[in-house]
């Protein structure tokens, strides 16, 4: 073999060892260590300092936000105590909070540092981004229907619990394929597991995980809520469209929404290999995550364009479900949208405390960004709840 020839090939083979390589013990530990209470202020605005990325960038035409500034001066009763928004912005750990009123910024505020080119994580929000980006590619027949099979696109999950799950049972997260939910980083729980060896030590595709899963209901019986659901519903996005999550979020998305700054996937997955892990993934600006609550609101039409048609819209946001996908008796849901009883509102939301919320009748979107101590807290998003129907109120005075 010539000496050239071999240079060659021991670079390319150099190039692959490194590409990979084992994430570096002290970043793995980072990353295990950024929802702790005492730093999510912080990392929940730089995820792109601890993951790879795929940035999704913008056009040149940004959707204008007109401002018509107000005080929100509401208060509400919580604990004995009258709650106003200064103290509801500490009790609910916020880091921004945006209030559009007929299209309108009414309120943008930051804290802890934070301000308006921060591009937050949005975790459990991407997936009524993901579920967007579902309808459009529905709308353009890339996917030929909801009814269809996910693996006839993502032929990769032949074999798995998830062949012949619908594109539609995803949405509603009613597969009936088992994943245990359980927000117990370092522990042995299955979502846990599959965060370690995708985004933690970057060894696996997050979607990799189907590979061990067994059903344990019929699709369409029982609600179980599911980051991998959503990943499998972007794997099936990657498919059908034949192109990168990051890539179609921009070209079907974010440049024809208008919005204002470029927004950024997580990577799973090994380097060189990985893709958007499209369960949770997203970071984007407060009024960039605002454009899109109110492109929704406006039935799929944002910056003078139909992005994704007003009747997939309404299925996906529509108040009524079947019963099993009341998972606590107070919200339902629809295709990755959460939908509050005895309302027309509805809303997406991610742990610790992520929220764009939508309420159609005063066309009103509320975008708060959090950093609450805990995955979940049920108290904290009572309290987040009623600061937002109190400034509802208050803004339809």
């Amino acid at each position: 073999m010539p000496t050239r020839l071999k240079l060659a090939v021991l670079l390319v083979l150099l190039f692959t060892a490194q590409a990979q390589a084992a994430v570096d013990p002290a970043l793995r530990e980072a990353r295990q260590r950024l929802f702790e209470p005492a730093l999510n202020a912080v990392t929940f605005r730089q995820l792109d300092a601890f993951f790879p990325t795929a940035l999704v960038g913008v056009a040149a035409d940004a959707r204008d936000l007109p401002r018509a500034e107000r005080k929100l001066d509401f208060r509400y009763q919580r604990d004995a105590v009258q709650v106003d928004l200064d103290a509801f912005l500490a009790r609910s750990f916020t880091n921004g909070l945006l209030v559009l009123k007929d299209g309108k910024i009414v309120t943008e505020l930051y804290r802890n540092g934070s301000n308006q080119f921060s591009r937050f994580a949005a975790f459990s929000v991407s997936k009524s981004v993901v579920s967007t980006l579902i309808g459009i590619a529905v709308d353009e027949g890339a996917i030929a229907s909801l009814d269809d099979a996910v693996d006839k696109y993502a032929t990769e999950l032949r074999g798995t619990a998830y062949q012949g799950v619908t594109i539609r049972n995803a949405l509603r997260m009613m597969s009936g394929v088992g994943f245990d939910e359980s927000y117990k980083f370092g522990s042995d729980a299955q979502l846990a597991r599959a965060y370690d060896g995708a985004l933690v030590r970057n060894e696996i595709r997050f979607t990799d995980f189907a590979r061990e899963l067994k059903p344990t209901h019929r699709q369409g019986e029982a609600f179980n809520y599911s980051t991998l659901e959503t990943s499998v519903l972007g794997l099936v996005l990657e498919r059908a469209t034949r192109t990168d999550l990051a890539t179609y979020t921009e070209t079907r998305l974010w440049r024809p929404a208008g919005m204002e700054s470029s927004a950024y996937w997580l990577l799973d997955g090994a380097a060189g290999t990985g893709r958007a892990f499209a369960g949770a993934g997203l970071n984007a600006t407060l009024r960039d995550l605002g454009r899109f609550g109110q492109m929704i609101l406006d039935g799929g039409m944002a910056n003078g364009k139909q992005v994704v048609s007003s009747s997939y819209v309404t299925r996906a946001t529509e108040p009524e479900g079947p019963e099993p996908a009341r998972p606590n008796g107070t919200m339902g849901y629809q295709y990755q949208w959460w939908t509050l009883p005895n309302s027309d509102d509805f809303t997406a939301k991610g742990v610790n405390g992520q929220f764009v919320y939508i309420a159609p009748r005063e066309h009103i979107v509320i975008v708060k960004t959090s950093h609450w101590p805990v995955a979940w807290d049920r108290g904290l998003e009572a309290e987040t709840l009623a600061g937002f129907r109190a400034m509802i109120a208050e803004l339809s005075k």
